[in-house]
């Protein structure tokens, strides 16, 4: 089949975690001998946040680590949507698209588009900003994408889809395993943004604190840090690494002892169930994994198994301090975590459960788009 994606970015992973996903999704799509054509939007804010960071060399490194990965780039206002789409046998429509060109895709379907049409959505904004994901047409879509069990269930609440699947993100095995031999740089490393207020109590609990009370050596990566949390880093003297380039962090994670998991509150509070994708990522590494706590609604792991859980900071210290100290222990959870990534959440799993939801969906070119009262379905 040939597939064509709207996304935000598929070179930059800059304050963009969908990216991570994408690339491995496109690369296992090609392994399969579908073609892929990837777009994405000139003057995208976390392309132009990552040349800003790190000029064209980070592009350069991206088409290096990834030569099979390619996206265009485009201007709406002059985008030859017909040209666009010419072709395509499945459209996958990101949430970041701007609202004008996710309704303009949807009424090339309605026109009687020979194409499957499909919204993908990895965010929270359906519950911190409905009047935004409120006002996105998808009336013409044959369905949603979501990445989660409760996120599938509130657009079929609402009315705003009358199909939707429940596809979760994974981690790109291809890239993300574990990598023996490396040198011992740190006891724990976390990769993470500070992001909008969404986390900072819980990071303060979680990672800065048990790290200043245990004495750890510690390195932290990320981006969008204000100038209180690198004074907090700083008191905790933990090392701040700044941005790095996703495809980096299995290195990274070969050279520490472990990670946390500190999710970000609208996922705890209001759609439980919803992992970053960081932990999937961790997990593949086989670096032992300790989380601030989650509800693993959906069952996608083995909590005290794959990773631990810390219900509040004076756990997450003596879990820490337990993972460094017992080696057995340390061993174990990287061996359970590696196993349930590599049974369960690949990338090549993702695309399995994606090409059978394709094969659900009517042909276009037999059958308009699917109704809004059509059958509500999903898949775990």
């Amino acid at each position: 089949m040939r597939f064509v994606i709207f996304c935000h970015s598929l070179v930059s992973d800059w304050n963009h975690g969908n990216a991570h996903f994408l690339r491995g999704v496109v690369r296992e799509l090609q392994a399969r001998s579908h073609a892929v054509r990837v777009l994405e939007p000139a003057g995208g804010w976390s392309r132009e946040n990552m040349l800003a960071e790190a000029g064209e060399a980070a592009v350069a490194r991206f088409h290096a680590v990834f030569p099979s990965l390619r996206s265009e780039t485009y201007d709406f206002d002059s985008l030859d949507l017909d040209e666009a789409l010419d072709g395509a046998d499945v459209v996958l429509v990101h949430e970041w698209t701007d609202p004008a060109l996710v309704a303009a895709i949807g009424r090339k379907r309605a026109a009687g588009g020979r194409f499957r049409l499909l919204f993908h959505d990895t965010h929270h904004r359906i519950v911190s900003k409905p009047e935004e994901m409120a006002a996105l047409d998808l009336s013409a879509y044959d369905g949603v994408l979501a990445f989660g069990e409760v996120l599938r269930q509130r657009y079929l609440d609402l009315g705003w889809a009358g199909r939707a699947w429940t596809w979760h993100e994974a981690a790109d095995t291809v890239l993300f395993r574990p990598i023996p031999g490396e040198p011992l740089e740190g006891q724990l490393v976390w990769v993470g943004n500070w992001g909008d207020d969404e986390r900072t109590a819980e990071l303060h609990e979680f990672l800065l604190d048990p790290v200043k009370r245990l004495g750890l050596k510690a390195r932290v990566h990320g981006v969008r840090y204000p100038a209180d949390a690198l004074e907090a880093l700083r008191d905790a003297r933990i090392q701040y690494g700044g941005w790095l380039p996703n495809h980096e962090a299995p290195n990274l994670f070969a050279r520490h002892r472990v990670t946390v998991h500190v999710p970000r509150r609208p996922y705890v509070q209001a759609l439980p169930g919803i992992p970053t994708i960081r932990v999937f990522e961790a997990l593949a590494c086989g670096i032992p994994l300790v989380c601030a706590p989650w509800d693993d609604a959906e069952g996608l792991f083995r909590p005290g198994t794959d990773y631990l859980v810390a219900r509040d900071g004076k756990e997450m210290t003596e879990h820490l301090r337990a993972v460094l100290s017992d080696r057995d222990l340390a061993a174990g959870l990287a061996r359970n975590g590696l196993e349930t990534i590599q049974n369960r959440h690949g990338c090549a799993h993702r695309v399995e459960e994606l090409l059978a939801i394709c094969r659900t969906l009517v042909a276009p070119a037999r059958e308009s788009a699917m109704p809004a009262t059509a059958l509500k379905e999903g898949i775990v």
